[in-house]
């Protein structure tokens, strides 16, 4: 009779494998929405993946698929002549309520852009609340919540800043 050792090194390995596969999923996101390459969110979401989006200004928005989410992103950056999306920071939890597959994670971000009419540069702060899932031996995005961090103001030189979603822990997604 043989019996399994578990060893903690190896646990380790497997469990920085998948924070990092989780970090090259969440720069895959940065990437495509800089290129606005709406077509290749099919390959980093799942395709019954939600995502709620609280600008802070109406109602949470909710998309259910990667080509909603897709023309809505569209749509709200088609008039900025340039557009960078930023990672800032990230948290990863992996193994969530003890099932390999299930991570968690926050990721901090900021879109950095250009008014394609009258060249004013903005910013956005924001911070995602996600939930990952592996399935077929790769992690996808399976929900994330949005919310607004701060933004830049209307009057040059000012910003609006919001309260964080502090009601939202990192397993919440």
């Amino acid at each position: 009779m043989v019996v399994a050792v578990s060893d903690p090194r190896t646990e380790r390995i497997a469990e920085s494998l998948d924070y990092v596969e989780i970090q090259r999923l969440q720069s895959a996101y940065a990437d495509v929405v800089t290129r606005r390459a709406w077509s290749e969110l099919a390959e980093l979401f799942r395709p019954d993946a939600r995502v709620e989006v609280d600008t802070r200004r109406d109602e949470v928005l909710v998309f259910d698929g990667p080509a909603a989410l897709g023309a809505f992103i569209s749509g709200a950056i088609e008039r900025f002549g340039f557009f960078e999306f930023v990672i800032l920071n990230t948290r990863v939890e992996v193994g969530v309520n003890g099932d390999p597959d299930a991570a968690a994670g926050r990721m901090y971000m900021c879109e950095l852009r250009t008014d394609a009419t009258s060249g004013e540069w903005t910013n956005a702060f924001g911070v995602y609340h996600d939930r990952y899932r592996r399935d077929d031996d790769r992690w996808w995005f399976e929900h994330r919540i949005y919310h607004s961090l701060a933004r830049t103001a209307d009057a040059p030189h000012l910003a609006e800043v919001f309260e964080f979603p502090h009601h939202l822990t990192l397993g919440d997604a």
